[in-house]
């Protein structure tokens, strides 16, 4: 599989720890961490009866004039929230901008999203955010989000995404009624060293939105994503500053076309943030983390390979079945070489400039030529990212010889080639491994042991 102009830079946290710096976070590790989670907790414990009381007897779909006490609980569920994000090391939250009123802009867009810190512009305003279903039932933190007003999505239930749509567009277009919704359209964590592709749910209902940018002035936390919890609270005083945009109005062309609209918005946030963008996509991340025996390179083409697998359609609803018909098809095969409209043939598509760019990830020797098993192979890592053995089974059935279901160091090299999405891999103490009894041959029940 060719690496042509698709390589992927992984930008690691480069921090040059002092012996200082080392020993203060080991000191607050056993000492300030503790008190910060008990508090912390304590806080969550006393924000519960308020939220509770507040949300009894109050409709799941029609909002009610907020009533005086009901605006006090407001207020001290957010003094609460404050003291508890105080408790956590944020001492100093800045805010920049106004915040738009639902009327305005019914929705907000926040980015980059990196951490579970980035609650807080959701405490501070107690606007509605996107949350699984199962949240509401786990005890105590589900009748705070219950508060909130949130859209739930539910995965056993199929046409959730089509209604959890539909929500959020009957909301938008309340005319401010319901409180605003607050939509991270990354839609995954990152390392705020860019900002990655929108999703398109917050702007499909085609209405204003104020974009709202996140940022961690501490110089100790700026490129940190997982890692920034324990550290942070661990850090003596941490800094948060989040900074409303001015509101977007999309155009008529941008309302018929949600992905350019959220092209634009991500344009004008990368610029108030100083840095770039980059279309890859939550699926795109989900692949490159994804658990299993084999861990993709930085420099793999297959994020290449599943935008345009995305882009072309590609990707079958049916993966298993689709899998195996694409496996027969290409043993029956047996490594013949296609051009470019065998493979579109195959596809069912139309030659495209897409498909030509598909097509030249696996033209290795630029001939004009690709072994359709090779493609089969990159569907199956970007469609089932955590089944390798699955894939490999799959490879090994589309390679192996019929009469004793084997195959040789370089179809192997193939496969893992293929499997990792790079242009050279040397295979062969791996396959001397294999190979105990020198055979020149292994086949997929031997490559397990």
């Amino acid at each position: 599989m060719m690496i042509r102009g698709c390589t992927v830079k992984l930008l690691p946290f480069q921090w040059k720890q002092d012996g200082y710096v080392q020993g203060k976070i080991m000191l607050m590790t056993v000492t300030l961490f503790p008190i910060r989670l008990f508090i912390a907790a304590f806080m969550m414990l006393l924000a519960w009866p308020f939220a509770f009381l507040a949300s009894v007897g109050r409709s799941e779909t029609t909002v009610e004039p907020q009533c005086l006490w009901r605006r006090l609980v407001d207020i001290i569920l957010k003094i609460i929230m404050r003291v508890m994000w105080f408790a956590g090391g944020f001492h100093w939250i800045s805010v920049k901008g106004r915040r738009a009123l639902p009327a305005e802009a019914p929705i907000l867009t926040l980015a980059p999203h990196s951490s579970y810190f980035d609650a807080i512009p959701v405490t501070m305003t107690m606007a509605s955010i996107v949350m699984k279903a199962e949240s509401k039932d786990i005890p105590l933190w589900g009748t705070l989000i219950k508060y909130i007003r949130p859209v739930f999505v539910s995965r056993s239930d199929q046409d959730s995404r089509k209604k959890t749509v539909e929500e959020i567009k009957r909301r938008a277009h309340s005319g401010g009624e319901w409180p605003q919704i607050m939509i991270f359209p990354e839609g995954t964590c990152t390392n705020r060293s860019c900002l990655i592709t929108f999703k398109p749910g917050a702007f499909i209902p085609a209405v204003p939105v104020q974009p709202v940018v996140i940022r961690y002035p501490n110089k100790l936390v700026r490129f940190l994503t997982f890692d920034i919890l324990w550290l942070t609270l661990c850090q003596l005083h941490n800094e948060f500053e989040i900074e409303f945009l001015p509101i977007y109005t999309p155009s008529e062309e941008e309302k018929k076309n949600p992905a350019l609209f959220a092209i634009n918005v991500r344009r004008i946030m990368a610029k108030a943030l100083g840095v770039p963008i980059t279309d890859y996509s939550f699926e795109d991340c989900q692949l490159a983390m994804a658990e299993g025996q084999l861990r993709l390179p930085v420099d793999t083409c297959l994020l290449e390979f599943a935008k345009l697998v995305r882009r072309l359609g590609l990707k079958p609803q049916n993966t298993e079945k689709v899998l195996q018909e694409y496996g027969n098809r290409a043993r029956k095969l047996e490594g013949q070489k296609l051009n470019l409209d065998d493979f579109a043939q195959i596809l069912d598509l139309p030659v495209s400039d897409m498909l030509r760019d598909m097509f030249a990830l696996f033209d290795e020797h630029e001939d004009n030529c690709m072994d359709i098993r090779e493609y089969v192979i990159a569907l199956s890592v970007v469609c089932r990212p955590a089944k390798t053995l699955e894939t490999m089974k799959l490879a090994f059935k589309m390679f192996e010889a019929e009469e004793n279901g084997a195959v040789t160091e370089s179809e192997l090299a193939v496969i893992l080639k293929t499997a990792l999405g790079v242009a050279h891999l040397s295979v062969s103490r791996l396959f001397t491994a294999i190979d105990a009894e020198d055979t020149g041959k292994i086949t997929f029940g031997t490559s397990l042991y």
